[in-house]
């Protein structure tokens, strides 16, 4: 099944790819490599997930936080491919999770994008991954992620 008719199915719509908050392009393709910007927990235009997940969010709070910080890199990296049929493979994502000082939960954070992804393109949604605790986000976010995909010939 095409990947944006499975997101479809899912019930998911692919907004437009997020406005950037500085002076930076959502995503940019560089051959058949498309790399994105961090991208934050926006929704409707809003940061939807704010604070340290550890403190003020919980785990599972995170993990939303993390497929919706997904869900925003594939709206970027279908600002430069025209469709995320496109995909090839999801490569590489690089997620930092606005961490409470004692949390050292990251890596289960970061399976609410790993699994979604996992969820959308099959074998082509399993990737290379980091999962970074930092002591602050732009914004406040809960979670930033940045996401490498190859694209088709």
């Amino acid at each position: 099944m095409p990947y944006e008719a499975r997101l479809t199915e899912m019930g998911i719509v692919l907004a437009a790819a997020p406005r950037p908050v500085a002076a930076y392009v959502p995503a940019l393709a560089a051959g058949r490599i498309v790399y994105t910007s961090g991208q934050l927990p926006v929704a409707g235009g809003e940061l939807a997930y704010a604070g340290k997940v550890g403190r003020e969010l919980s785990e599972k709070e995170g993990c939303q936080a993390a497929r919706l910080c997904a869900l925003n890199c594939l709206a970027a990296v279908k600002s430069v491919a025209g469709s995320l049929d496109r995909v090839e493979q999801i490569v590489r994502l690089t997620g930092f999770v606005n961490s409470a000082p004692d949390f050292t939960g990251q890596p289960f954070v970061l399976n609410g994008a790993s699994e979604f992804l996992i969820e959308v393109f099959g074998e082509a949604g399993r990737h290379a991954r980091s999962a970074v605790g930092v002591a602050e986000l732009p914004l406040n976010a809960a979670v930033e992620m940045e996401m490498i995909v190859l694209l088709k010939k």
